[in-house]
């Protein structure tokens, strides 16, 4: 079954929309914007089963780029294993989104333009997966940046929602340079884009910790890091909430954040002649989820609890892949797409229901009035904050765990105390939403649309985790398995990963007890409200003060410099230049006389300067 197939159905699904501009009805609307990724979702099964069965199948469909100077890009698309979970991700969540949304957006104006950006971000992430070059990823990459921009500043009349995409699409871009870069130092060096042949190069030509192995890898790491945002590019994330729910479901959890995972995964030799740039993924990784996990503590937006969320989520992918537990981080990506969507999906079920509102101390009791959204919703904070054997979020992230403690107790630890802090913040916002006094009454029943990816996603975020058992619960390793075809096995650590499934599972559940003592009971308010903890509360709050310290050091002195050349030095010179030349030409067409003995004057004087040159030289 041809690869193409799988980006072309959703591209053509945002062609078709773009062109007509609204003049298709609803049906039609709802039936292309989501009947494209659904075909798509049922191609990613059947692909999934002919390559499970090992049956004979095209897994490397090319066509040419472009020639020029021996330099002869493809179109090329390429699967094993690793994408093959991806696509499977990418395809089955995004259907699943998608019929949410039919639903959702019906009342929206915008409803054709929303499907068409969708489509074309579905498509551009399957290019991103499935490409068997550099330079085709990347062209998938800058779509889903693309995508992103249009689609958190969806509703646009909102100048806050328009600064938003500006932001996501301008920090983002910092790491794009980055990668950017790196592309171009793998070509000059090793020769080629071709995913295959430059990790076979690199393995040949680089020794492990040469300077351009180092540097490669942390080019490539510095688009990971904008595209996952991770620290210290993590800030575009939190505030990319402004588009509509289903947006960030998708970006968060199918698409564009995961994008950053993958390439590190794609690129891992490389990572692996780079131990200082490996180690820096583990770092990043760890103090990215501490960090994003404090601040989630504090918020008040459901969407921002859960945006911070998922740069804490990422930083446990990225601690699991800089400690070469390559399997667990894609285990977790896997997990993290159900539970996350699951989330956002239940939260916008709330928000859709109250009348738009998202500050969780104006919600309440609503357990009773929105069973659904309410079993939903406990299910995915289940999942996020790994409770242990019955969510699929722990058998993921107990794999992470286990690892990083087994290559450094410090890294471990983050670990731990990340999903201890998950725990808090997570059944924090389950118990304030859907507990205590009913404050307002929901309006607009939920439909079919809504329910069907509610249901589907919650069964996945219980049993998903069930194709890889830790060896404490019997050890059914599948899924690492599987991605062994691709990625490198991390060592069995048996005795170490039965101690931190006891600890893991334990934090979680005392993280849930913490919760509950400070949602429900009251416990720590006094202290809580005093100035010293108020104020590290604000810090948190706003993001450890990444914003301010951007705005003081990189776009106000920007501005400044902007206000002070407002005539542009650069081009005074060219202002000059101008100046010069039309000075020449008034010199130049004073000789311009009429006179023809002045000009046969000239000739005949010339000729002798000539003539005398060439017989004095």
């Amino acid at each position: 079954m041809p690869l193409p197939l799988l980006p072309a159905l959703p591209l053509l699904g945002f062609v078709i929309l773009y062109l007509t501009a609204g003049r298709l009805p609803k049906r039609a609307i709802e039936a292309i914007g989501v009947g494209s990724v659904g075909i798509s979702a049922v191609l990613a099964l059947l692909i999934a089963a002919d390559f499970l069965r090992g049956s004979e199948m095209p897994v490397d469909t090319a066509w040419p780029w472009m020639t020029l100077a021996g330099f002869a890009p493809r179109f090329g698309f390429r699967l094993d294993s690793l994408s093959l979970v991806m696509i499977l991700v990418v395809t089955f969540v995004g259907f699943l989104i998608h019929l949410y949304s039919a639903e959702y957006m019906a009342a929206d104006e915008g409803y054709d333009r929303f499907f068409a950006s969708m489509n074309l971000f579905v498509a551009a992430m399957l290019v991103l997966v499935l490409a068997d070059n550099l330079l085709f990823l990347y062209v998938g990459w800058e779509g889903v940046g693309l995508c992103s921009y249009l689609l958190i500043g969806f509703w646009y009349p909102n100048s806050a929602n328009g600064l938003a995409a500006r932001k996501a699409f301008v920090v983002t871009r910092v790491g794009d340079a980055l990668m950017t870069v790196g592309l171009l130092l793998i070509y000059t060096r090793l020769g080629s884009f071709d995913i295959q042949t430059v990790m076979a190069r690199a393995q040949q030509q680089w020794p492990p910790g040469s300077l351009a192995a180092v540097a490669a890898a942390a080019l490539l790491l510095g688009g990971a890091i904008g595209k996952s945002a991770q620290l210290p590019l993590q800030t575009w994330l939190p505030d990319a909430m402004a588009g509509p729910t289903p947006v960030s479901a998708l970006i968060h959890a199918a698409t564009m954040v995961t994008a950053g995972v993958y390439l590190i995964a794609r690129t891992h030799v490389l990572y692996e002649l780079a131990p200082p740039v490996k180690l820096a993924v583990a770092a990043i990784g760890a103090a990215t989820l501490l960090v994003a996990s404090f601040s989630a503590l504090t918020q008040r937006d459901i969407k921002r609890i859960l945006a911070y969320s998922t740069i804490s989520q990422i930083g446990y992918m990225f601690l699991a892949l800089g400690v070469g537990a390559w399997a667990a981080g894609i285990f977790h990506l896997m997990t993290h797409a159900f539970f996350k969507a699951l989330l956002f999906l239940s939260a916008g079920v709330v928000i859709h229901r109250m009348h738009e509102e998202q500050d969780i101390f104006r919600l309440g009791g609503l357990r009773r009035q929105m069973p659904l959204a309410f079993w939903s919703f406990l299910i995915g904070s289940a999942s996020l904050a790994a409770l242990p054997v019955v969510t699929a979020g722990f058998y993921s992230k107990d794999l992470i765990v286990a690892a990083a403690w087994a290559d450094s107790p410090w890294l471990g630890g983050a670990g731990l105390l990340g999903a201890f802090l998950t725990a808090i913040y997570i059944f924090r916002a389950v118990f304030i939403v859907f507990g205590g006094p009913e404050r307002h009454k929901p309006h607009r029943p939920t439909g079919r649309r809504i329910a069907v990816p509610l249901i589907v996603l919650s069964i996945l975020a219980v049993v998903g985790g069930f194709v890889q058992l830790p060896s404490a619960l019997g050890g059914s390793p599948l899924f690492s398995d599987f991605l062994g075809k691709t990625l490198p096995s991390a060592p069995a650590r048996a005795e170490a990963e039965a101690g931190v499934t006891l600890a893991s599972a334990l934090i979680a559940l005392a993280g849930v007890g913490v919760a509950y003592l400070i949602a429900v009971r009251h416990w720590f308010t006094t202290a809580l409200n005093a100035p010293p903890a108020r104020l590290v509360g604000y810090w948190w709050s706003i993001g450890w003060g990444f914003d301010l310290a951007y705005d003081r050091l990189l776009v106000r002195p920007f501005l400044w410099l902007l206000s002070r050349n407002r005539a542009d030095v650069v081009d005074s010179f060219y202002t000059a230049l101008a100046a010069f030349c039309r000075q020449i030409y008034r010199l130049l067409s004073g000789s311009q006389t009429g006179r023809l003995r002045w000009y046969a004057a000239g000739i005949a004087a010339g000729s002798i300067v000539a003539i005398a040159i060439s017989v004095f030289t």
